[in-house]
């Protein structure tokens, strides 16, 4: 699995506040990675379609079974609802015990700063959520 490209879903605002989520997911075990490509593949699928996502990227390091998402949201609800939508509410069911410690990382970001850098992602990021931390 490549990494993906920043995708726009729309183009926020200039002056708009955004709220920035960046996780940081690790696999315990080669033999998960099928399950989960196909797991977030089909959580690709769901995000355009998503009320309220500002864009998102995937960074993919499947050699060393970490993976982190960089997703920017117009609200905190927004955020909340995609949580607990199908697919993705199943996808976090099916792959619970099968991650190491998972990392979030949320910031505030004004429009005229999207989308977020990896430089930025990389600053903010919290403890094992970092984009370079196990390259």
């Amino acid at each position: 699995m490549p990494d993906l490209p920043w995708t726009s879903s729309w183009t926020p605002e200039r002056d708009g506040e955004y709220l920035v989520l960046l996780t940081y997911l690790p696999l315990r075990r080669f033999r998960t990675l099928p399950a989960f490509f196909r797991l977030i593949l089909a959580v690709q699928r769901q995000l355009p379609g998503t009320a309220g996502l500002v864009g998102y990227t995937l960074r993919a390091r499947p050699f060393s079974r970490r993976f982190w998402t960089l997703s920017v949201w117009d609200s905190e609800d927004a955020l909340k609802r995609f949580v607990v939508a199908q697919p993705h509410r199943d996808t976090m069911r099916k792959l619970r015990g099968k991650m190491g410690e998972t990392s979030f990382s949320r910031w505030p970001v004004s429009g005229s700063d999207l989308p977020p850098s990896r430089e930025d992602a990389v600053k903010r990021g919290a403890r094992d959520c970092s984009f370079d931390k196990h390259d």
